[in-house]
């Protein structure tokens, strides 16, 4: 039975190794495995009459097959500022412009490209897993602060058990989620 501190030790160090797993997770839906997918243009700011707004703000993003993006303004006459917005973006887009609709041909990925998102990935997973260990540190330093508090060293060891415990869960969740992203990528 661990005493109330340690108890929102391990609460906190829990919450924090979940934020970190989510922002991980979105930074992962970013890169690209070959499939179209509205996230892709996540992180495009469109000039929306003289304000920076997200691209979903402005207009309905669909994917009507794995090739291709659909955008469609809610106004019209953004289409174009829209389209510089992605050229702008640098996401190795190329966007049609119609006159109704931006439609964007996803390229499929050529070995090289895969290779390369791999990596980015692979870097993505490394620094979720430094900052898991950061928040792990974090919390042992917190242990042993509350050790000299006066919290006996029984329930110090168990909580520091725990504490490894809960890193050792996020780290594995997060090689896994690389794996399902890598074998993603590298199946054409």
């Amino acid at each position: 039975m661990l005493s109330e501190e340690s108890e929102f030790c391990l609460e906190e160090t829990r919450e924090s190794m979940d934020n970190a797993l989510l922002y991980f997770e979105k930074e992962f839906q970013k890169i690209r495995a070959g499939k179209a997918n509205p996230q892709m243009l996540e992180g495009v700011k469109v000039d929306y009459y003289g304000v920076i707004t997200p691209i979903d703000k402005v207009s309905n993003i669909t994917t009507p097959d794995p090739r291709q993006i659909i955008v469609q303004p809610w106004d019209k006459s953004m289409l174009a500022p829209i389209e510089k917005a992605i050229l702008a973006a640098n996401l190795g887009f190329n966007p049609q412009n119609n006159g109704e609709v931006l439609r964007i041909i996803v390229p499929p990925l050529t070995e090289e490209r895969r290779r390369e998102l791999v990596k980015k990935a692979k870097a993505e997973a490394e620094n979720a897993k430094v900052t898991i260990r950061n928040i792990r540190r974090t919390a042992m330093e917190t242990s042993k602060k509350l050790k000299k508090d006066g919290i006996p060293e029984d329930e110090i060891e168990q909580l520091e058990e725990q504490i490894q415990k809960l890193t050792d869960e996020y780290i594995e969740k997060i090689d896994k989620a690389f794996e399902i992203k890598e074998k993603d990528i590298m199946t054409i």
